[in-house]
């Protein structure tokens, strides 16, 4: 079976951030960007989407998270697209519920080719831990549309920033897991491509 890896790199005058995912989920994930909530929602995607994931981000922290945050999802789906080839052999969609507490997330996946990111959550509280809670949908769309993947995200209901942030990042990993699975055809296409 082949590995299905990718590995990229990124430096800009703001982030300097290296990432390896392994679709299959071997390794040890080693997640540092320097915002610890950040670091443990990436944890999460990791672990709940059965991914095998290396994240090193150096960022301007001094300014804020935004150029970390959008940066490292920028760059994970630049290698979620590598690792992925031609996109041939896999299930393609996948959908999942996540409940967290008083929190209930959803997310649906087509890996189409077709970049596009719909989000629909409003948190109630600005910031966790030094994370903006906006960064939630910027670091998705920024990782969609590397990866040219279709991401629909919604938090249908919650009261806590933290629950619901992290019932969303499990729900997109577990849509992304089922949607990754191999299925030993060719593309799920009536084009024949993706």
């Amino acid at each position: 079976m082949e590995k299905r890896i990718g590995n990229c790199i990124r430096k800009t005058k703001e982030t300097d951030i290296a990432i390896t995912i392994n679709l299959d989920g071997q390794g040890k994930n080693q997640i540092d960007t320097g915002i610890p909530f950040f670091d443990h929602m990436l944890n999460s995607f990791a672990v709940h989407g059965g991914l095998g994931l290396k994240v090193h981000t150096e960022g301007d922290l001094y300014v804020d998270c935004h150029h970390t945050i959008e940066d490292t999802g920028i760059v994970i789906g630049q290698a979620l697209c590598q690792a992925l080839g031609d996109k041939g052999g896999i299930q393609r969609f996948g959908s999942f519920f996540i409940p967290m507490d008083e929190a209930l997330a959803f997310s649906s996946v087509d890996i189409s080719g077709r970049p596009f990111l719909v989000f629909d959550a409003s948190f109630p509280e600005e910031s966790i831990g030094g994370y903006d809670s906006c960064m939630t949908e910027e670091f998705f769309r920024a990782l969609a549309f590397q990866a040219g993947i279709t991401l629909h995200l919604k938090c249908e209901y919650g009261k806590n920033s933290h629950h619901m942030t992290e019932a969303v990042y499990k729900a997109a990993a577990h849509a992304l897991k089922a949607a990754v699975q191999e299925t030993g055809a060719g593309v799920l296409s009536t084009k024949g491509i993706l």
